[in-house]
């Protein structure tokens, strides 16, 4: 059943819980592009700032981490 959820038709209980729960790995889907790619720019610099410690605590090699971290903010 749809109804009016913040002025948008839609299942506001599925859309609650994905707001609060994420799927891993994906993009902020309410950004526009500039702000998508603003929010890469900062998220791959930070990325780039992690010791050898947070990176094993998020589960990513040095190598992966600087991959990533090198791309350009165009790129997904």
């Amino acid at each position: 059943m749809l109804t009016q959820c913040n002025g948008v038709k839609r299942s506001c209980a599925m859309n609650a819980f994905s707001d609060v729960h994420p799927r891993p790995n994906s993009q902020p889907t309410h950004l526009g592009r500039w702000s998508l790619f603003w929010h890469r720019s900062r998220t791959r610099r930070a990325l780039r700032k992690l010791d050898a410690q947070q990176l094993q605590d998020v589960g990513l090699s040095a190598e992966v981490a600087r991959h990533e971290g090198r791309k350009p903010f165009w790129r997904s």
